[in-house]
């Protein structure tokens, strides 16, 4: 199949959160399993051009856009270690930029422009290139118009009339909202506000109209897939995925272990997997260390590597910390977001000496550290489309303490205290109490039933998520959608 990948951002060329690690993943296995597959990316003020192998393909497109045209340029490199094509659309007003989206904590407030033009170009590189995609593959709302310029602008094209569209819900809390004056920037008129397009309770909603004009629409784990249809996790768009019931799959994402193997880690003190997991002992001192903690083989580590976000729970967890901090655990924290969550993370250490190490910030080096050290990593969070620390964690032989939310609930088999299976330790109601309660049953586990807790590990290193299981999904998803596209279904 010829695909177009269209996204805002993919590792590791630009990368702001998991969206990135999926695109840019889930593109090189296509490609590796025979497809022509593009991808069709802005050129953001932060790629490092230096980098990467770039020319100019196209010294001037125009864009269809607002009230007239705008013109850009494309660049060209490829996907590392491939042959697939990414296309970069260098227009220095909407992305000579050094942030993504936003700066200072506040939405540019051209985002609508910025974007509409973007997913408008990702169809003018097909033309151009004289390429006829048999399937766009919009990732969230920063490209959900593509879809819907395929079948307005686009539908008569002789280079685009067939191709099919599938638009990716990566995180619903994330739609790309403007007030409805901002429809102009779109080119598709007043026609379309209405709530079988773009309007959105008197404003325009370019994720909602992707949703309506694609053909087939993913999201990143089932029972993602199943939450988002329910009000408690719509955002406000439940009904409207209910009328694509039907066209809606929840396909997992895969880990990327050439990224992520204890066995090849350069960036740890020493390597171990699941025959030899000696070095796993090596990586808890000095994560102690690192971390300004007393080295104690003994004591079990809790990691948490986590935007420090409302979507992951660290407010509930928050309330949590005084009923944990008695038991005899070390907790080590690594992220950042909110400005409070700086204040209260940051002041643990100070709080509960010797017992408490955080780092305010990501940091690589580290976060493979934590990953590797750890004997537990927490995820407490709100809600998770997939979630890809878990899986991470697995690999590493941490054992994951996760609300049974989005792709946690499906990469995370509960533990069977009466017979030891299972590869981590589950909780429903997002409270202080389930949270302090399901990590003092992990830590009675490790301290009553280490033999559990052995064959926990091992098992949990031993599992995979491959991208090759979600490329083939997504390829059956491609053709589905295409079928629909050409009249073979309805």
């Amino acid at each position: 199949m010829k695909i177009l990948q269209c996204a805002s951002e993919v590792h590791p060329f630009v990368k702001t959160g998991g969206l990135a690690d999926v695109v840019g993943a889930l593109s090189l296995e296509l490609h590796r399993r025979g497809h022509d597959v593009r991808v069709v990316l802005p050129f953001h003020g932060s790629i490092a051009r230096h980098k990467w192998p770039i020319k100019k393909v196209i010294d001037s497109l125009g864009v269809p856009i607002g009230f007239g045209e705008k013109w850009c340029s494309i660049w060209e490199t490829t996907l590392p270690e491939s042959t697939a094509p990414v296309y970069l659309v260098e227009h220095e007003q909407y992305f000579g930029r050094s942030a993504l989206y936003q700066w200072d904590g506040e939405d540019y407030d051209d985002n609508a422009e910025r974007f509409a033009f973007f997913a408008r170009a990702c169809c003018q590189v097909a033309k151009a290139l004289h390429w006829s995609p048999d399937v766009l593959h919009a990732h969230d709302w920063q490209t959900a118009l593509a879809p819907v310029y395929l079948k307005t602008w686009e539908a008569d094209h002789p280079r685009l009339w067939s191709t099919a569209s599938v638009q990716s819900i990566h995180n619903l809390g994330y739609q790309g909202v403007f007030s409805k004056d901002q429809i102009h920037h779109t080119q598709l008129g007043w026609e379309h506000f209405h709530t079988g397009s773009l309007e959105f309770y008197d404003q325009v909603n370019f994720l909602k109209a992707g949703i309506l004009f694609a053909d087939k629409v993913s999201t990143v784990s089932p029972t993602y897939a199943h939450e988002i249809q329910t009000p408690e996790h719509g955002w406000a768009l439940d009904g409207v995925l209910r009328s694509r019931s039907p066209d809606l799959v929840g396909i997992l994402n895969g880990c990327e272990y050439g990224e992520w193997d204890p066995s090849k880690d350069t960036r740890l003190p020493t390597r171990f997997d699941a025959d030899d997991v000696a070095g796993k002992k090596v990586c808890k001192e000095e994560l102690q260390r690192a971390f300004g903690l007393p080295v104690r083989p003994d004591v079990p580590i809790i990691g948490l590597v986590t935007r420090l976000a409302y979507q992951k729970g660290i407010d509930v967890l928050a309330s949590a910390i005084p009923s944990m901090m008695p038991m005899d655990l070390q907790l080590i924290v690594l992220g950042a977001g909110e400005v409070w969550a700086h204040f209260f993370y940051g002041g643990l250490p100070s709080s509960y000496p010797g017992k408490v190490g955080t780092y305010i910030g990501y940091d690589d080096v580290r976060a493979h550290l934590v990953m590797a050290g750890s004997d537990f990593l927490l995820v407490p969070s709100r809600y998770e489309p997939c979630g890809l620390t878990q899986l991470q964690a697995l690999r590493y032989g941490t054992l994951p303490i996760v609300r049974t939310t989005g792709g946690l609930n499906d990469t995370v088999d509960q533990y069977d205290e009466s017979n030891g299976t299972g590869d981590g330790f589950r909780f429903s109601d997002l409270t202080p109490h389930a949270i302090a309660d399901t990590v003092g049953w992990a830590l009675s586990t490790y301290y009553d039933r280490p033999h559990h807790l052995s064959a926990m590990k091992d098992r949990a290193m031993r599992k995979r998520f491959l991208w090759s299981t979600g490329a083939e999904q997504y390829e059956h998803l491609y053709r589905w959608a295409i079928e629909r596209k050409r009249g073979h279904y309805g």
